[in-house]
């Protein structure tokens, strides 16, 4: 068994869009493996373009072990860069939220605008960078 965690930055994020950053990850982290497995089993509707077969699986990670398995990789992974985040800019509370879309993230957000590492494409930080 092997795994591999990947991301898109912020900027990516903002000129792909956020699928297709996701897409991006995706190939990163198949390219991190260190390994080319048979087969990539995508949680989703749609598969990046692999150098393997890839299977789009919907709601994937309440039906098979090992999509779930990597759901919480990636969700940990998530989080514990929040965590990070939330010691460069501990005004947004990353620790709390984890950069989710709460109440409390986007009530910081207009208490303080945004940092450099919101996404431009975030419909409440577009709206705040937005000329009055």
């Amino acid at each position: 068994m092997a795994f591999s965690i990947a991301h898109a930055s912020v900027e990516e994020i903002d000129h792909l869009n956020i699928l297709q950053a996701t897409m991006l990850a995706m190939q990163r982290a198949l390219a991190g493996l260190g390994m080319r497995p048979d087969e990539a089993w995508i949680d989703g509707n749609r598969c990046p373009k692999l150098a393997c077969r890839a299977r789009a699986i919907v709601q994937g990670d309440r039906l098979y072990p090992v999509i779930s398995a990597a759901s919480i990789l990636a969700k940990t992974a998530r989080d514990a860069e929040m965590r990070r985040m939330h010691d460069r800019f501990p005004q947004y509370c990353f620790d709390r939220h984890k950069g989710y879309p709460t109440p409390e993230h986007l009530a910081l957000l207009e208490r303080h605008g945004p940092s450099e590492i919101h996404r431009r494409s975030f419909a409440p930080v577009r709206r705040l960078l937005r000329p009055a």
